[in-house]
C-alpha cells in the first residue's frame, strides 16, 4: 500500500496570537492555518480584529504574544530590516489604495521596482505594462494621476503595484469598499483570476458578503477575538454560529438587487 502523503505545511499560521490595545483585547489567542494556493476570506463584525489579524501577517503590527509563521518561520521575532524580505513575499492591497497622489500611474507601479530591485529602466517599463495588463489596464493610463482615476481604477492600479514584486501571498483589506456592484464584481474576478494565474495565496478581509461567497475557498469568522468557524462557503451557510448565519442572511436582499449573471452565489 502506498504511503499516505503528509499534508503540506501551511504557508501562514497563527499560533495562540494575542493582541490588545490599552484595556481592549482584540485577538484572544487566535489559531489559524492558511493553505498554500487558497483564497481565505476573514469575516466578522466591525471592530472584531479582522484588519489587525491581516497586519500581523507581514509585520505591520506585532502580537503581544504568540507566533505568526510564514513557511514555518516565526516572523514576530524579526527586526524591521529582516521584515523587508517578508514584505516582498506578502503583498498588501490597502483599503484606500494608498497611491502616491503626485506620481503618475506608471511611477506608482514602478516605485517599488526602482527602490528594491536592480532592474533597468526598460525592464521596469516592461514589468509595469505587464502587471497593468494583469488588471486589465492599458498603456493609456500610464501618464494619468490618481486624481483622474475612478475608484475602481485606483484599486486596480494599487493591485498592479502590489503584484509588481511577485509576492507569494496577497492580502486585501476591504477591496470592494466604496465601489458599485458591477465594479466590485470586477475586483472579485481579479482576485480569483490573479490567485490562479500568479499561483499565489490570497487573504481577503471584507464586509461584502456577496464578494466573500464569490471569491472564497474558505471562510474564517472572527468573534470575541477568536476564529469560531473556518470552512467552505457551503459549510458557512449551515454553520451553528448564529452571527455568521446572520451575516449571510443579511446579504440575501442585496444579491436580489444585482443581476444574477454578474453575481453568482458561489465560486466554482
Amino acid at each position: 500500500m502506498p504511503a499516505i502523503p503528509e499534508p503540506s505545511q501551511p504557508i501562514l499560521e497563527f499560533r495562540n496570537v494575542w493582541r490588545s490595545f490599552g484595556k481592549k483585547t482584540v485577538l484572544a489567542g487566535i489559531n489559524l492555518a492558511i493553505h498554500r494556493g487558497e483564497v481565505l476570506v476573514i469575516l466578522g463584525g466591525s471592530g472584531t480584529g479582522k484588519s489587525v489579524t491581516l497586519r500581523q501577517m507581514n509585520g505591520l503590527d506585532h502580537p503581544d504574544r504568540g507566533e505568526v509563521l510564514l513557511d514555518g518561520e516565526d516572523i514576530t521575532k524579526l527586526s524591521e530590516t529582516e521584515l523587508w524580505r517578508v514584505r516582498r513575499r506578502v503583498g498588501m492591497l490597502f483599503q484606500s489604495g494608498a497611491l502616491f497622489d503626485s506620481m503618475t500611474v506608471f511611477e506608482n507601479v514602478a516605485f517599488a521596482l526602482r527602490e528594491h530591485t536592480q532592474m533597468s529602466e526598460p525592464e521596469i517599463a516592461r514589468r509595469v505594462r505587464e502587471v497593468l495588463g494583469f488588471v486589465n489596464l492599458g498603456a493609456e493610463v500610464e501618464t494619468l494621476l490618481p486624481s483622474s482615476l475612478s475608484g475602481g481604477m485606483k484599486k486596480r492600479v494599487s493591485l498592479a503595484r502590489t503584484i509588481a514584486l511577485q509576492p507569494e501571498v496577497l492580502m486585501y483589506d476591504e477591496p470592494t469598499t466604496g465601489l458599485d456592484p458591477v465594479t466590485s464584481m470586477t475586483i472579485n474576478r481579479l482576485i480569483v483570476d490573479l490567485n490562479t494565474r500568479l499561483s499565489t495565496t490570497s487573504i481577503v478581509v471584507t464586509h461584502d458578503i456577496t464578494s466573500a461567497l464569490y471569491v472564497a475557498d474558505r471562510i474564517a469568522f472572527l468573534k470575541h477575538g477568536q476564529f469560531v468557524f473556518t470552512g467552505t462557503p457551503a459549510e458557512a451557510k449551515t454553520s451553528s454560529v448564529s452571527e455568521l448565519r446572520a451575516f449571510l442572511e443579511a446579504s440575501d436582499g442585496e444579491e436580489e438587487a444585482v443581476a444574477p449573471t454578474l453575481i453568482p452565489q458561489e465560486r466554482t
